[in-house]
């Protein structure tokens, strides 16, 4: 009864690794996002955004390799949100600097 018992228990602790699943897509989109936002110039014409991003894609990284796949999900999308907005800004800004120039 007792091996009963231990093989159930240490069943179910087994099967909750197996019911995560990996965060593949928003870690995917969140290297784009931050790809995108490194190419339109946002470490420079938004530092302060990017930097956030990029905290939270090193963040996501490292719980993506640790196994916390739920805590990898949650960074990446902040990651993505503020690369998304770092971009934006960047691109926002050296249009208005293309404007103001004779």
């Amino acid at each position: 009864m007792r091996l009963l018992a231990l093989f159930l228990s240490l069943l179910l602790l087994g099967s909750c690794g197996l019911t995560t699943t990996r965060p593949k897509i928003e870690m995917s989109l969140a290297q784009a996002a931050f790809m995108a936002a490194k190419e339109a110039g946002a470490d420079t014409q938004s530092p302060t955004l990017y930097r956030k991003a990029e905290v939270y894609y090193l963040k996501a990284k490292s719980a993506y390799r640790r196994k916390y796949f739920n805590k990898a999900e949650q960074y990446a999308t902040l990651s993505k949100k503020f690369s998304e907005k770092a971009e934006y800004e960047a691109v926002r800004k050296k249009a208005l600097e293309g404007n103001n120039t004779p």
